[in-house]
């Protein structure tokens, strides 16, 4: 069942994380030995060692189906940051998509359904709900699947995959080692984070992500693991890449006196807010469309292909309108243009923008793989390009400019719908290698994120596992057991008697016979849950002396904080679940919540955590 009670949406990876992970009983309960803290370290190095080489085998990948698929050459050569040359193909340039949405769909229905999507729920649903297991052959199909949606035009990034594939990498090798369940998620996320250091030469910006997103329990510890990690993979991209920035641009201007002009940060107060709506409205779209291929096509391969065309026909339809396919792949020459102002009409890029967000939301929400990371930077590039465009020619000679915008556009874009601020952060100044434009990108990327959660709670990686009806922590909430929800933990061992006929079953009842609790209604009415304790003391005195009537009622969905706040305030000792908020009919009961249960989630946690 999803959060709002409606069956689940039916995709073919539902089994996967469709219910809570279930902690195994007998000999496979006992915790694997913790490694030594030098095993574990050559281990992260190991980890760091495959997200660089890994990021590199990603790139060459992409750029051979990118070649076989657009020009009929088996060529490992492509650049990112140049436009799309136009296929010889012509028209039929259109069909290039559908060819790889044929082939992503035979992936993914064949060897991991996981591969699907964006990658980081995927992730994120091992960590909290899995114990840490990501099958192996998810490497293979995600590399291979991620690589030909974005080769053949489909509007994705490379990041979301290549988290996915280190995160993979790091879990296969501590179940290979047989380690702790914490320490196997330390791994998880220095492969992602080797992965994104290795993609965008950012290494603090890898780190930042796997230490507010991945990172259960964050200690010196774990923190200086995936720091290595980090180390090495970047060490290594910067072999095959150089070492200039994801997005090597002219310096912003100083300002004078070295501030900034004091209309662009003010400017930034409606910008932010702008861009948490545009958050919002990315995140939305996503699932909208998503759902709505759903509801369209029951066959996976159709509702692919026909996604696929409507990108084939966008794509073509700007290169015939604007001279480039712009909302193909990753995007970056489009951004690299806004950054150098090559592209600088606001009315262009809010068209742009459009066209991007139109063709982002067809590509995933129709099945590709591929990540969300650079398309967020595209949407926040052409975003403030056309913001601060159009207030320069408002108010000329204010020293406004546009490119101040662009640049804090992509960390707010990345803020507001990933909810990684610090990461939004750094990332962005590791990527153009300008600290000028620092006061509008932290004042943009807070409030876009503040107004994307006051408008969207879950962030676009949450969100999916929430819809699933799975659940995790926000950020850096370090108690695990906050991300739970009432009917992750209740118990369904009760039974319901009349309180006509509690004296009978007082009379009958024996421990450890029978469900283990007896919840008391009157009539259709549910008035408390009876003590067994008391039982044999008051066998003799009137049966409502073992009623606990102090008892505390939440829903299916109730939080764990919520949960602990209500038995505080009511002093009670009880929670009774129902499938209506404030219902006592019996008839709505479905669980009962004690400290035992409590006791149990905040076990199950406790094994995440160093």
């Amino acid at each position: 069942m999803s959060r709002n009670g409606s069956q689940s949406d039916g995709d073919d990876d539902d089994h996967e994380f469709g219910h809570v992970f279930r902690p195994p009983t007998g000999p496979l309960a006992q915790e694997d030995k913790p490694l030594p803290v030098y095993a574990m370290f050559l281990l992260a190095l190991a980890v760091g060692v495959f997200g660089g080489f890994g990021a590199i085998a990603f790139r060459s990948i992409i750029a051979l189906f990118h070649n076989i698929f657009f020009y009929g050459q088996f060529a490992l050569t492509y650049d990112p940051d140049a436009h799309i040359e136009p296929s010889p193909l012509g028209a039929l340039v259109i069909l290039v998509p559908v060819a790889g949405a044929v082939a992503v769909t035979w992936i993914t229905r064949t060897m991991a359904p996981e591969a699907r999507g964006h990658g980081v729920p995927e992730v994120l649903g091992a960590i909290y709900h899995r114990r840490g297991h990501i099958s192996p052959v998810v490497v293979l199909a995600k590399s291979l699947a991620s690589a030909i949606s974005v080769g053949t035009g489909g509007s994705v990034g490379r990041e979301g995959p290549i988290i996915q594939i280190g995160s993979a990498f790091g879990s296969t090798l501590g179940q290979l080692t047989r380690m702790p369940t914490r320490q196997r998620i330390t791994l998880i996320g220095a492969g992602a984070a080797a992965g994104i250091a290795a993609t965008f030469n950012a290494p603090i910006g890898g780190l930042a992500f796997a230490i507010e997103l991945l990172l259960v329990s964050i200690s010196a510890h774990t923190v200086a693991l995936v720091a290595m990690a980090t180390v090495m993979a970047t060490y290594i991209g910067r072999l095959y890449s150089g070492l200039s920035p994801s997005f090597d641009v002219p310096r912003i201007a100083h300002f004078a006196d070295h501030l900034v002009n004091l209309y662009t940060l003010a400017l930034c107060v409606p910008f932010g807010l702008l861009v948490g709506g545009a958050s919002t409205l990315f995140i939305r779209s996503l699932y909208w469309m998503e759902d709505g291929f759903r509801r369209s096509f029951t066959n996976e391969y159709l509702r692919h292909v026909c996604g696929m065309l409507a990108v084939g026909v966008l794509m073509y339809a700007m290169l015939r309108l604007l001279g480039n396919y712009y909302v193909a792949g990753v995007g970056y020459a489009t951004i690299m243009d806004v950054l150098r102002g090559a592209l600088a009409d606001p009315m262009l890029l809010v068209a742009l923008f459009a066209a991007k967000l139109l063709a982002t939301t067809l590509t995933l929400g129709s099945g590709a793989s591929g990540g969300v990371f650079s398309p967020s930077l595209f949407l926040g590039a052409t975003l403030g390009g056309a913001f601060g465009g159009f207030f320069a020619w408002v108010f000329p000679g204010t020293g406004i400019e546009p490119v101040v915008f662009a640049v804090a556009g992509m960390a707010g874009m990345v803020s507001g719908t990933t909810g990684a601020v610090l990461t939004a952060i750094t990332m962005l100044v590791e990527q153009t290698r300008d600290y000028s434009a620092i006061l509008p990108i932290i004042t943009t990327v807070a409030l876009a994120c503040v107004v994307r959660v006051w408008l969207t709670p879950e962030s676009i990686y949450t969100l999916k596992l929430a819809r699933r009806g799975t659940a995790v922590p926000q950020g850096l909430e370090s108690p695990v057991s906050s991300g739970k929800k009432a009917e992750d933990m209740m118990s369904t061992d009760f039974q319901v008697v009349d309180v006509s006929e509690l004296r009978d079953w007082q009379l009958a009842y024996r421990p450890g016979e029978g469900p283990r609790y007896t919840v008391v209604a009157d009539n259709d009415r549910i008035i408390g849950i009876a003590r067994p304790e008391l039982v044999y003391l008051l066998r003799d005195i009137d049966p409502d002396a073992v009623i606990d009537r102090n008892v505390f009622s939440a829903t299916g969905d109730t939080r764990w904080p919520v949960i602990m706040r209500g038995l505080r305030i009511k002093d009670a000792d009880v929670a009774l679940v129902t499938a209506r908020r404030h219902s006592h009919r019996r008839e709505d009961l479905i669980g009962v919540l004690t400290s035992r249960e409590v006791a149990r989630a905040a076990g199950d946690s406790a094994e995440l955590l160093e």
